[in-house]
């Protein structure tokens, strides 16, 4: 589980910011919405809001992005454009095994080298206090080298920094830097990204393919979402009621459509009163959309997952959000989190579905880009656990607004028509 992504000089963000999904143990309402963890509470889910194009999928680029590099995959890192610094820094702090741990990252983007890497456990001793213990730390800039095997401690000045060190080495002939690509190759696999924009329906799909108990929950999932189908599954192309006409038909939304697969597409199949009909072809944008995250929520809520999800409103009713959310809400979820972005402020409830250490915006100005938690602001500034969070939120108090000036454009545009119209004549 996420506890903290920390990102300076990644894409939006020059100064450094910090999302943390650490729960407020003083507060204690909502319980079922956190993790219980030893010593500290942590948050189940978390929505990000903001305006378009201050950051908020920069933020999911940034968890994107540890993904990949934890995995040894292409990170498409990116600095900031307004510095002139080419040193990405990115960080994590995670549950896995029961034990909590710290991974830290500097990546210089100009010469494709990882100069700075740490991975230390965090312990906490019976009066809650915290102590870090290192097993690895590279800092090929301040010539720092540290290691719990110490053979490997007397390499790492030597190895190259076009890679994470734990892929340079046959790790199994170390004790804890194995261990520690097994805790951080673990802890990666855990995470499913992804943007409801272009939500491939292919894991959906693949999952469908097989009669199970997980595929038995999906089909659940996605007939209780739209009242009017009968049932949802994965059928012999025989059994599907079609024109001739239908053969050439393609889904209409690019990002639903895979070529290459278009007859297991096809083979995707609502029921409405009986008759088989392909999803692809005929279901809504937004039944689709459900059809094709249902196996992510479902799967994260089974194996303990983690699901971000960039535009989760996108094309999708506020009451089935609301929905997709409680499922994670829930004290029947005992170990996944959901981490999300969103525009629909019907889900900025503080009075019956979120703590305000779940709710997070993204503000920008001209000197930067900030990113802050509704914790944040206090009683004192007016924000209580009974304050109308979308009134305050409307009315620009706690940021991170749009300030559209469309009626000027509109202007323009008449302005422009009359002195057409003078000219003509």
């Amino acid at each position: 589980m996420i506890i903290e992504i920390r990102a300076k000089n990644c894409y939006a963000f020059e100064n450094e910011i910090t999302f943390s999904m650490k729960a407020d143990m003083r507060y204690k309402k909502f319980g079922t919405n956190v993790h219980k963890v030893k010593n500290f509470n942590i948050l189940k889910s978390a929505g990000i809001y903001g305006p378009n194009n201050v950051g908020k999928t920069c933020l999911i680029k940034c968890m994107r992005a540890i993904k990949a590099v934890l995995l040894n995959k292409k990170n498409n890192l990116m600095p900031n454009i307004f510095t002139e610094c080419t040193v990405c820094e990115l960080g994590v702090t995670f549950v896995a095994l029961g034990r909590t741990f710290s991974y830290d990252f500097k990546y210089d983007t100009e010469k494709q080298a990882y100069i700075y890497e740490s991975f230390s456990e965090i312990i906490k001793d019976q009066y809650n206090n915290e102590k870090e213990v290192c097993w690895l730390k590279k800092d090929s800039i301040g010539e720092v080298y540290e290691c719990l095997d110490k053979d490997v401690q007397n390499m790492i000045s030597v190895m190259s920094n076009n890679t994470l060190l734990c892929y340079i080495i046959d790790t199994s002939k170390f004790e804890h830097v194995d261990e520690m690509k097994q805790i951080l190759v673990g802890f990666a696999k855990k995470i499913d990204i992804i943007n409801m924009n272009n939500i491939p329906m292919q894991h959906t799909i693949e999952l469908m393919k097989n009669k199970n108990q997980l595929q038995e929950k999906v089909v659940e999932f996605i007939k209780n979402a739209d009242l009017y189908m009968d049932n949802f599954e994965f059928v012999d192309i025989e059994k599907i009621q079609r024109k001739a006409s239908d053969d050439q038909e393609k889904p209409e939304e690019k990002v639903l459509d895979i070529p290459e697969n278009i007859m297991d597409q096809i083979r995707l199949v609502s029921t409405y009163k009986g008759v088989h009909v392909p999803s692809m072809l005929f279901d809504s944008t937004g039944t689709k959309k459900i059809a094709a995250i249902a196996s992510y929520v479902i799967e994260a809520l089974e194996q303990g997952k983690i699901l971000i999800v960039d535009e989760l409103d996108s094309s999708i009713h506020f009451k089935l959000t609301r929905a997709i959310v409680a499922m994670f809400n829930n004290e029947l979820n005992t170990s996944a989190q959901m981490v999300f972005t969103v525009h629909d402020i019907n889900l900025m409830d503080c009075r019956r579905m979120f703590r305000k250490e779940q709710i997070w915006f993204i503000h920008k100005d001209e000197d930067s880009v900030y990113l802050y938690s509704l914790a944040d602001f206090t009683a004192q500034q007016g924000v209580r656990d009974t304050t109308d969070v979308v009134e305050k939120y409307k009315k620009g108090v706690l940021g991170a607004l749009p300030d559209p000036e469309l009626i000027n454009s509109l202007l323009r545009i008449k302005g422009d028509v009359k002195g057409d119209d003078v000219n003509d004549k």
